[in-house]
């Protein structure tokens, strides 16, 4: 088929990755140690620990022939259940929400995409569309829920779910509840101990070697089925004294809904987390995922990359 006119909005999965609590409720299996309760809990033994996460993040779309971009702020209020298994496994559920205040466009699902139609004129008076403003539009409202079940030190399940509700216009699906659900399964090589600080060397990052397979599925405000990817990204974790990071690659396997017409096509990624405790109740971290487009979709553009960066600070209690 041939799309005249398309605008593409390849916005980073953000909510995959810029929540603190995402990294909380992972646990420290063994790829960088994000702790999201402290020590590992006894077998039958509990815990709740409330949780506040800030964060400033944005999102560049380099690979369009007009570029789109997105910033915001996020506040998150929640929750991290944990319970203790045997052989020091661990069961979880996250729950946070909280208000994001956009400018720009807002966070969309990895590889929507826009088909104009005779609206389209209409919606960028309303101030949508690609370019370079960084023009305040709304306050969003966004969650992140999750169970996390670990049944050792190395192996890792989970299925989460990332409601973000458009407030108001200036998105071209229109306001309402957006839905981005998820699943991923994680095995660590190791235990996750790595310190260069300490003395290990190379001979010792198998300790933080991990392999992730995750997918993940998206639907717009509007109900609109915008397609799925899975991710299998080997990755590394390790610490410089207090220093702790993640490093993960690999390809993204991606299928649009069948709105767009379009065929599924193999994007490549990479992930680079750093987190640094300034107390043990206070964390500060940053983020930066950039995604690598092959191809060209439409004289719009396609093909080329896309960034996604965030920082900030999560507080337990």
């Amino acid at each position: 088929m041939i799309f005249s006119r398309l605008s593409f909005l390849n916005a980073a999965s953000a909510l995959s990755l810029l929540l603190v609590g995402d990294a909380a409720i992972r646990g420290a299996y063994a790829h960088g140690g994000h702790g999201g309760g402290g020590e590992q809990l006894p077998a039958g033994e509990s815990r709740a620990t409330p949780t506040i996460t800030i964060e400033g993040h944005a999102g560049f779309e380099n690979n369009l022939n007009e570029p789109g971009k997105h910033y915001a702020v996020d506040a998150l209020f929640g929750y991290v259940f944990e319970w203790g298994l045997p052989n020091e496994g661990t069961f979880a559920i996250e729950a946070t929400v909280g208000p994001a205040a956009v400018w720009n466009e807002a966070e969309h699902f990895w590889g929507t995409v826009h088909v104009e139609d005779e609206h389209a004129h209409e919606e960028e008076e309303e101030g949508h569309g690609h370019g370079g403003g960084t023009e305040y539009k709304r306050t969003d409202v966004k969650g992140y829920f999750a169970a996390r079940y670990q049944p050792n030190d190395r192996l890792s399940f989970q299925l989460s779910w990332m409601p973000y509700f458009v407030t108001g216009k200036g998105e071209h699906y229109g306001e309402g509840l957006k839905n981005e659900v998820g699943v991923n399964v994680t095995y660590a090589f190791g235990d996750g101990d790595v310190d260069f600080a300490l003395g290990d060397g190379l001979e010792d990052v198998i300790d933080g070697a991990f392999i992730s397979l995750e997918n993940r599925t998206g639907w717009e405000a509007d109900s609109t089925y915008i397609g799925n990817y899975t991710d299998l990204w080997p990755g590394l974790g390790f610490s410089a004294d207090q220093l702790n990071f993640t490093i993960s690659g690999g390809p993204r396997f991606y299928s649009p809904g069948s709105y767009s017409g379009l065929s599924s096509r193999t994007d490549w990624g990479a992930e680079i987390q750093v987190e640094y405790p300034m107390t043990d109740k206070i964390t500060m971290f940053a983020h930066w995922k950039p995604i690598y487009s092959s191809e060209n979709w439409s004289d719009e553009g396609g093909k080329g990359w896309n960034h996604h960066a965030g920082t900030g600070v999560s507080f337990s209690f």
